[in-house]
């Protein structure tokens, strides 16, 4: 999985070694100093070599390759013509982007939604969800209903949720093979909220944070908002790199990890249980808070929903673990209801930290909640279903429109992480959004600002119908260049 991995050092230089370790074999084996320079732009692209990051010395390199020193000054000369790496005599050269590639954002979010000239609706990639599954909803509407005016005889205040959905909530996470009581579990306005609250709780400005790039996009943004030091851990499509994170964790000593084991945002895959025992092993050696996002864990399309991550710890090995969740996914997103769990002390004093933001949560969205997510072993099998049609349906335009793209098909998830095979998702999502398609670029997704720029995060969650045209449009704006009706100006933002 050396291909996999990405560098992360706590002195931000990158070994030749390392960097030897990081291309591909037949580069490697013949290194051609076009083909280096494509390579090492690749890797830079793909957030596998973040940015800001020292490379080795061209004498270095070429020892560690078996190549001229002539083959690696050519590559570095590319790579400096194309605005990839800089270098400064007696610094050295370091990673960077080329200009034009902005840092990502909230101040650069761009729209969902939208209307094309003739009025025609826009389509909206941007975000990965579903709409509400209207017979449940109905059924949950009538059981709450009678249930209401006795809630409504209180104040109306529950910091911590409603008891019975703690209950529920606590039940669930006890049939999936991770014992928890209810004061275990805090019920919050969704799983951004409940990571804010965490975020709030654990960090102070200035300090250090690893997560996944690519990952959650709003997860990033509220870590920059809390003026967080992020560092990464490459997921690429052969998955996670354990050695790596390894070493960036003990290297780094982050306060926090924020992870999506479970069918990631936003490529789908799945973390292997060895993986998830060394994860566990790690964070806790470091004395690193580990936050696990649960959000899509039961978004299985190919393999049984996995357990919770915590419940692989030994006993008592799971305290530093905190497991984050909501309804969102499984049910809607408009249904503002998530949870934590973690231990009972901390669920006191992330209430504590609640209440100071929002006193309490929806009562009526709570009542809700329940009979949905104790009914979720009967609702949840055709939502899949009807996944799993919207993932070949999507799959088959792809191939129809756009077959130079390429993407791996992970065993769960909302959604295709495509390769668009060069650096233009920023353009091709402001083209696109010109004809009425508004999807999440690459970008918004990378820790590093402008990473990601050859990828588009593209979701199965519409009818086949309208992933189709919306496929079509994508690959209309990708190969003529030339938008097809006047740029709507929306914001724009990606869940």
């Amino acid at each position: 999985m050396a291909n996999g991995r990405v560098v992360q050092t706590a002195d931000r230089i990158l070994g030749s070694r390392q960097l030897a370790a990081l291309l591909p074999a037949e580069v490697r084996a013949r290194p051609g100093y076009r083909a280096l320079a494509d390579a090492v732009r690749k890797l830079i692209l793909d957030g596998r070599i973040a940015l800001h990051v020292r490379l080795p010395a061209e004498r270095e390199l070429a020892e560690a390759l078996g190549a001229s020193r002539a083959t690696v000054t050519g590559a570095y000369d590319l790579l400096r013509e194309s605005g990839y790496v800089r270098s400064r005599r007696g610094s050295g050269t370091w990673t960077e982007l080329p200009e034009g590639h902005d840092p990502v954002g909230a101040h650069l979010l761009a729209g969902s939604g939208g209307y094309l000239p003739d009025g025609e609706p826009g389509i909206d990639l941007a975000i990965a969800a579903l709409g509400a599954p209207e017979d449940s909803l109905t059924e949950a509407l009538a059981w709450a209903a009678p249930r209401l005016p006795r809630l409504a005889r209180s104040p109306g205040y529950h910091p911590f949720g409603l008891p019975d959905l703690r209950s529920a909530v606590a039940e669930r996470f006890t049939r999936r093979g991770l014992a928890t009581r209810p004061e275990q579990i805090l019920v919050t306005a969704g799983a951004q909220q409940a990571f804010s609250l965490v975020m709030s709780l654990l960090c102070g400005p200035g300090d250090r944070v690893v997560t996944e790039s690519p990952t959650y996009a709003n997860a990033l943004d509220a870590l920059r908002h809390a003026r967080l030091r992020t560092g990464s851990i490459a997921v690429s499509d052969a998955g996670w790199d354990m050695e790596i994170a390894e070493s960036t964790l003990r290297q780094t000593v982050p306060r926090l990890a924020y992870v999506i084991p479970d069918f990631h945002n936003p490529t789908g895959l799945l973390m292997p249980q060895e993986q998830r025992l060394r994860l566990l092993a790690a964070t806790r050696r470091t004395g690193t808070w580990l936050v696990v996002d649960e959000t899509i864990a039961d978004i299985a399309l190919d393999v049984p929903a996995p357990a919770p991550l915590a419940s692989l710890a030994p006993r008592g090995g799971a305290e530093h673990v905190v497991t984050i969740g909501s309804l969102s996914k499984t049910h809607w997103g408009g249904l503002r209801v998530g949870w934590v769990r973690a231990t009972a002390k901390m669920i006191t004093e992330l209430a504590a930290v609640k209440v100071a933001a929002d006193m309490t949560g929806s009562v009526l969205d709570q009542l809700v909640a329940q009979p949905l997510l104790e009914g979720l072993e009967r609702t949840l099998p055709p939502r899949l279903a009807q996944l799993r049609e919207q993932r070949e349906a999507l799959v088959a335009a792809l191939e129809r429109h756009t077959p130079e793209w390429s993407w791996e098909r992970g065993p769960g998830g909302l959604s295709l992480w495509v390769d668009l095979g060069e650096p233009v998702s920023s353009a091709l999502a402001e083209r696109a959004g010109a004809c009425g398609v508004h999807i999440g670029r690459g970008a918004r997704f990378g820790v590093d600002p402008g990473t990601f720029e050859h990828r588009l995060r593209i979701p199965y969650t519409l009818a086949a119908d309208r992933l189709d045209e919306a496929v079509r449009r994508l690959a209309a704006a990708f190969h003529d260049g030339v938008p097809l009706a006047p740029a709507v100006e929306r914001p724009h933002w990606v869940a």
